[in-house]
């Protein structure tokens, strides 16, 4: 019952009004001393509050002495409310004045309803594209809204970063769970709507959902080229199955720390000759080992003029 009365005020009933119209409903036809008797609230409230749903069309009244009181089929009730909330609806979009709205900055949401509500409502205004990075769940939560995207006409692209070989390599820290105080970590999630407008967040775990939304330009591309990057290394994932995690390490491990902590891995027996030949560079005309230190107190290039000076004198 308690639930019921709350979808009651929901749609614009004060607490005292939501309880008649429950009363009404169970009981059929009441006085309003009747009704007061039954809520055990004071009868001045009790008929200033039948008075109001009068006005509202919720309930009929009768002329007689004493006054009785029906409530309206609630389908009466719902279109006379729909009927309202439409006409309020068109007077606001006709005369509330707007003005185009760009969002550089960033702006947050709390709470994991208003997040994922937030998330559906952009989805349906997207036109041409949807990019996006989700784990499972969060893919499997939003399925139906990217279908009727996609009906629609919308190109839809939805990667997992985890299978291109970014979820499980942390190689700017340590793990979450390696850390003293170990935690559930929060699903991240991103994406790009018509490339104009980016959703990232997180979601599960121990922590709150939480996302931000913003039109800036630069978090737009940095997105756009992750999304897009994570696509292409999961093709080439599932091009060359072991041959990548024989020469890059499982999901690029190897290649990763190369380029992030320049930990490069030992080469294997038949790579140490190929490792150890130096790549000659051109320095002024002359070939040099591309690891050869320039000798103490002096530059390459000085060292160089003076090498190819000494030529000169022996010819």
């Amino acid at each position: 019952m308690e639930e019921l009365l709350l979808h009651l005020k929901n749609l614009g009933f004060t607490d005292l009004e939501a309880k008649c119209l429950q009363v009404l409903a169970i009981s059929g036809t009441h006085t309003g001393y009747e009704i007061a008797k039954q809520l055990g609230v004071s009868r001045s409230n009790v008929y200033a509050a039948l008075q109001k749903l009068a006005e509202k069309g919720a309930v009929l009244t009768s002329h007689g002495e004493p006054t009785v009181y029906q409530s309206v089929p609630i389908e009466d009730i719902g279109a006379r409310l729909e009927a309202s909330l439409q006409a309020s609806l068109q007077y606001v979009k006709a005369h509330l004045p707007q003005q185009e709205t760009h969002r550089s900055e960033f702006f947050s949401l709390d709470g994991d309803t208003k997040v994922v509500e937030r998330i559906r409502a952009e989805l349906r205004k997207a036109k041409e594209e949807v990019l996006c990075d989700l784990w499972p769940e969060e893919a499997k939560l939003l399925k139906e809204d990217l279908r009727q995207a996609q009906a629609l006409g919308v190109r839809v692209v939805v990667v997992n970063s985890r299978e291109a070989g970014t979820g499980s390599f942390h190689p700017f820290g340590k793990k979450r769970e390696e850390s003293a105080a170990p935690r559930a970590a929060a699903r991240k999630f991103t994406l790009l709507l018509d490339r104009t407008q980016a959703i990232v967040g997180t979601r599960g775990g121990e922590e709150p959902t939480v996302a931000m939304l913003t039109e800036h330009t630069a978090m737009i591309e940095l997105l756009f080229h992750h999304v897009c990057s994570c696509a292409v290394l999961q093709e080439l994932q599932q091009d060359m199955g072991a041959k990548q995690e024989e020469k890059y390490g499982k999901q690029f491990k190897k290649l990763i720390q190369k380029h992030i902590d320049g930990k490069i891995s030992e080469p294997k027996a038949d790579d140490k000759l190929k490792a150890s030949v130096l790549i000659p560079v051109e320095v002024n005309g002359d070939s040099l080992p591309a690891n050869e230190p320039a000798p103490e107190g002096k530059s390459k290039g000085t060292d160089d003029k003076s090498t190819s000076g000494k030529r000169k004198k022996k010819k």
